[in-house]
């Protein structure tokens, strides 16, 4: 049975503030994905498949360890590298998936619950468009349903934005909604806000075509944004900053934050 996974249909904004102002706000849908349903989605869905081309599709390469290993070991691996004990886990996946074989993931979250299904640790996989990938884990103490986290920007993701920033991340546990509100802040103020909201659908083969068939090209329309978006902002009078170079095709590596607030 698919019980644990769903679709959040809602919107992604981003509203820059300086040095100048900029805002965008688009229809999307993410489909959060419990690991330990997906063989039974790839049976049970006919437009979505699990390491195999179709319609839709969810493919182990696109996160994690990107070399196509099991996300379940590569979340066990990641938690005892930054002694974070667990007995059992289960863990859920909020992300765009791939449509006609492709995806950009600007942000995907992991959820990893312990055999309790208390919340344990949140990590936030931020990749850029040079094919990067850096990991933001923070462990959870607190009960309430709105995490708190913030770290300095440790990987570069904009030209449009230097390095010596921090980030504020909110977000609500997932429910019957979704929120994800992330703060950006350079050495004097805020520099920009960029937020997702969902709504929460079942995941049954009607629902999953309809929603196909409402967001057709979206995988695209999302790497397409943030060209064009940037496009705008260079014809703003907005300069690139020192473009960032990595020695290796990806940045793999991740940063272990302090506990939830």
């Amino acid at each position: 049975m698919i019980n644990s996974s769903c679709i959040y249909k809602g919107t992604v904004v981003h509203k820059r503030f300086k040095p100048k102002k900029h805002f965008f706000k688009y229809n999307v849908f993410s489909m959060l994905i419990d690991l330990d349903e997906i063989n039974e989605m790839d049976k049970r869905l006919s437009i979505f498949s699990f390491n195999k081309f179709n319609i839709l599709s969810f493919f182990n390469i696109d996160h994690g360890s990107r070399d196509g290993s099991s996300l379940k070991n590569w979340i066990k691996s990641t938690l005892r590298k930054n002694k974070i004990h667990f007995n059992g886990i289960k863990i859920k996946l909020l992300c765009y998936p791939r449509i006609f074989g492709y995806v950009f993931n600007p942000l995907s979250i992991f959820y990893i619950y312990d055999s309790k299904n208390k919340l344990i640790t949140v990590i936030y996989e931020v990749k850029n468009t040079f094919g990067e990938q850096h990991s933001y884990i923070f462990k959870v103490n607190n009960k309430s349903n709105i995490l708190k986290h913030k770290c300095e920007k440790k990987f570069y993701v904009s030209p449009f934005i230097k390095m010596n920033c921090t980030y504020n991340f909110v977000l609500t546990k997932p429910s019957n909604t979704i929120s994800v509100l992330i703060d950006q802040y350079d050495e004097k103020s805020k520099l920009l806000v960029a937020s997702q909201n969902g709504k929460k659908f079942k995941i049954t083969n009607s629902n999953l075509i309809k929603t196909y068939l409402s967001y057709p090209l979206m995988s695209f329309k999302v790497i397409a944004a943030i060209h064009y978006e940037a496009f705008k902002l260079w014809s703003k009078g907005v300069s690139f900053c020192l473009l960032y170079t990595s020695p290796s095709p990806r940045d793999l590596s991740t940063s272990r934050m302090p506990s939830s607030a």
